[in-house]
C-alpha cells in the first residue's frame, strides 16, 4: 500500500505507525506541512494526519490549514481509509460539517478510554478492551458529525472518537505515542502543563512502559483491519 501521513510540527510523528507501516511491507510518506511541502495530487491508499499545537481555526498563524482542509474535503469523497489523530481528528471532524471548541477542561496525560457499546460490535473493535489506558495532550474536542457513529469517551472528554462510513477513524488520544514522542511533548509544549483535574505532571506521564505496550498492540490490530478495505 502507499500510506500518506500529514504532520503539522517536527516533534508530532507518527510513531508507531510507521514501525506498522514498515512492519507490513506498505510504502509510506510524510507531507511536512510546517515547513511548506505541497500536497500531493496522486490519491494514497491510507491517508493518515497526525496531531499538533494548533487549533483548526488558526488558519491566520497557519496559512496552510486553509489547503490542508480543501484537501481533507477531497479526500473524504474517496473510497480510501482516513485515519487522523488528536488535531487530525478535529480537522476531519470539521471538514465533515461538525464543530470543533474547546473542551470543559485539559486532557494532558494518561486517562482511560471506555469503548461505547456501539465500538464493541465494530467488526474493527471486537475483542478490544471496554477500558484501557490511552495517552492525552488536548485541550479542544469535535462534536459528532452527521452520520458519525460514536466510538469512545472519557471522564474529561465525551467525544473521544468517531468512525464515518466504516473508513474513516478519528481519535482524540494516541495510540501510536512512544516514550520519545511523550518526552518530546513534555519538551515542546510544556506550557500546556497547567494544574487542572485531567493534567498529569511529567513524572506521572513518564514510565508506564506496560501502557506503551497495550497501545500499540490495539493500534496495530486496528491499522490492519483499517487497511483490510
Amino acid at each position: 500500500m502507499d500510506i500518506l501521513y500529514l504532520q503539522h510540527v517536527p516533534f508530532e510523528t507518527p510513531r508507531t505507525i510507521l514501525d506498522w507501516a514498515r512492519e507490513r511491507g506498505h510504502r509510506i510518506k510524510g507531507v511536512h506541512l510546517y515547513q511548506g511541502d505541497p500536497l500531493p495530487q496522486e490519491t494514497p491508499d491510507f491517508l493518515v494526519i497526525m496531531g499538533g499545537p494548533m487549533s483548526v481555526h488558526d488558519q491566520e498563524e497557519y496559512p496552510w490549514l486553509a489547503a490542508e482542509k480543501d484537501y481533507l474535503r477531497g479526500m473524504l469523497a474517496q473510497e480510501i481509509p482516513i485515519l487522523g489523530v488528536c488535531l487530525g481528528a478535529q480537522l476531519l471532524a470539521e471538514a465533515l460539517g461538525a464543530r470543533v471548541e474547546k473542551n470543559p477542561v485539559k486532557e494532558i496525560g494518561w486517562f482511560p478510554v471506555q469503548l461505547k457499546e456501539a465500538a464493541l460490535e465494530h467488526p474493527w473493535f471486537r475483542d478490544f478492551p471496554r477500558e484501557f489506558p490511552a495517552f492525552h495532550w488536548h485541550g479542544e474536542t469535535f462534536s459528532l458529525p452527521e452520520g458519525a457513529l460514536h466510538l469512545a469517551s472519557s471522564e474529561a472528554c465525551v467525544n473521544q472518537a468517531f468512525v464515518w462510513k466504516d473508513r474513516v477513524l478519528a481519535f482524540q488520544f494516541h495510540l501510536e505515542m512512544t516514550p520519545e514522542g511523550a518526552e518530546d511533548l513534555l519538551r515542546h509544549s510544556a506550557s500546556d502543563l497547567v494544574p487542572g483535574p485531567y493534567v498529569q505532571s511529567p513524572e506521572e506521564i513518564r514510565g508506564k512502559p506496560e501502557f506503551y505496550e497495550l497501545t500499540r498492540s490495539l493500534l496495530f490490530r486496528l491499522l490492519d483491519r483499517m487497511t483490510a478495505l
